[in-house]
């Protein structure tokens, strides 16, 4: 079979609580790729200059940021954390519907941030309650998780494509416009690049009247059913006070009282992570394993960033030169390919380790850019390469959160903090390098990749060595570390980032018997 049945029976026994949660992440991509396609619209609509509508879309990334960081808070229970999804959820479904009323930019911006809010709670929560239902098995439902992001990314600018003001098309003129379209590419979230730039003053003058509005409430109702599906896992599972469902099995209460005894002690907010009590006796090795796999995440998940925002930029500058409507492809082309990369990597994580995909995917990642660099005049390698740099970098976020998780035995807050780093490396990222390109020019885009990659490679090389020093810490067979006194004919099994489990299971069978 391709998958074992244990695998088949964990999924059917939470099959509902999974599809609900990757339907969030269908909402949480949705509401990113709308950005970049309809920018000149919402600069239409607002009456607002370029830099001013970047910094609406700063604003939705910034709270994104923030709701990353408090989303833990809302899982102390499951009432909370469905609670919590599904008003975020909801949230996305009026922002959609509200944007086309919105002709104040500082409106505008107040409605994309209160969606980044919401989208930054489902990120946290989703991944968690994902890591919590599956824990050791997580790899490769997290896969299927961020597929959806995927796939909802390529479904919104389809859906705005055909509403589009024709005046979203042209070539550019002047230097003045390059500069424009670089701080337009700089922080906007969306890697789908379908048209190009004129010029403000122009676009004003032959601006006709924008159907754009329908594009919104297309989405805002294609959204509508994610909450709905959220409020109905609310009411199988018997938390609406009003509307009781069905009785779940025992089984499934036992579990879940498990699983909320579980999150008390170990995830949550960034913020309640560092007060808990519990993590002041752990070794230095528990620390430096949250914050290394959050470092490797902030330069990988910043290096998606950056090149979904500025491969454009690179590709119509000299010496590639290519046409703006033909460069305009490369970014749908790397979003594309991370979609496959997840839906490629979902057997993938089921055979092989996360920590051997990590380390092939850092490795491919550092090849391909390496590779751009030395092919940097040949126009077809830009497009192998920007599939392949996608292909190798899709992966790297769920297999990263399987890792550390399963290293520390699903009682620390890797997800509150991987979640938080690789937001905080996206943003970062993408006013870093763009900033580098506007002053040293379109070269140092890759060269900054480059980089970037190499750095979250040696933080890799140091994730391994503290999680070996950690395993040393768990089995006591480090020196200078506390030993765990196993019984002498106990044998530990010398397996990898799962062994600990399995070890401890042995041990507490043995003193049993």
């Amino acid at each position: 079979m391709f998958m074992d049945e244990r695998i088949v029976t964990l999924f059917k026994r939470n099959a509902h609580h999974t599809l609900t949660y990757w339907s969030l992440f269908f909402s949480f991509g949705l509401c990113i790729a709308f950005l970049g396609p309809t920018i000149l619209d919402l600069q239409s609509q607002t009456n607002s200059t370029l830099s001013q509508i970047t910094w609406v879309f700063f604003a939705q990334q910034f709270c994104l940021l923030i709701g990353s960081s408090i989303g833990g808070v809302f899982r102390k229970t499951l009432l909370s954390a469905l609670a919590a999804l599904f008003i975020s959820a909801l949230i996305i479904s009026v922002i959609f519907a509200i944007i086309p009323l919105c002709h104040n930019v500082l409106v505008l911006a107040i409605a994309l941030a209160v969606s980044g809010l919401a989208m930054g709670v489902i990120d946290t929560i989703a991944n968690i309650q994902l890591v919590t239902i599956y824990q050791k098995d997580s790899a490769v439902f997290l896969q299927a998780l961020h597929f959806f992001i995927g796939f909802g990314a390529l479904v919104s600018p389809l859906i705005a494509d055909p509403f589009l003001s024709e005046s979203g098309f042209g070539n550019h003129t002047g230097n003045g416009t390059e500069i424009m379209h670089h701080f337009r590419s700089m922080l906007r979230n969306s890697p789908i690049v379908d048209h190009n730039i004129n010029q403000t003053d122009h676009l004003h003058e032959e601006n006709k009247e924008s159907t754009v509005h329908y594009a919104f409430w297309i989405m805002a109702i294609i959204n509508l059913p994610v909450p709905i599906a959220v409020l109905f896992l609310m009411y199988r599972e018997q938390l609406i006070p009003c509307c009781p469902g069905g009785t779940p099995r025992l089984l499934d209460k036992d579990e879940l009282a498990m699983e909320n005894q579980q999150e008390a002690e170990g995830h949550g907010s960034i913020f309640s992570c560092c007060q808990n009590d519990s993590m002041r006796g752990m070794p230095v090795s528990f620390f430096m394993i949250h914050i290394l796999g959050g470092m490797v995440l902030f330069m990988t998940d910043g290096i998606v960033g950056a090149y979904a925002g500025f491969v454009y930029t690179y590709a119509v500058a000299p010496p590639m030169s290519l046409p703006n409507k033909t460069a305009g492809y490369l970014a749908s082309i790397f979003w594309a390919a991370i979609t496959a990369g997840r839906l490629l990597s979902i057997p993938l994580s089921y055979r092989f380790q996360p920590v051997r995909l990590l380390m092939f995917n850092l490795a491919g990642a550092i090849v391909t850019v390496l590779m751009l660099l030395i092919f940097y005049t040949s126009r077809v390698f830009l497009f192998v390469g920007t599939c392949l740099c996608g292909l190798f970098l899709s992966s790297i976020f769920p297999c990263m959160l399987a890792y550390t998780e399963d290293i520390l035995d699903y009682q620390g807050c890797a997800t509150s903090v991987l979640v938080t780093c690789a937001g905080m490396g996206e943003m970062v990222m993408q006013v870093l390098v763009g900033s580098i390109i506007q002053s040293k020019g379109s070269y140092s885009f890759l060269l900054c990749g480059m980089i970037i990659a190499c750095i979250g490679f040696i933080l890799f090389i140091g994730l391994l060595l503290f999680q070996r020093m950690h395993r040393n810490y768990l089995t006591g067979t480090g020196s200078g570390w506390k030993p765990a006194a196993p019984e002498p004919d106990v044998t530990l099994l010398p397996l990898h980032c799962g062994s600990f489990d399995y070890n401890k299971t042995l041990l507490k069978s043995k003193s049993k018997a």
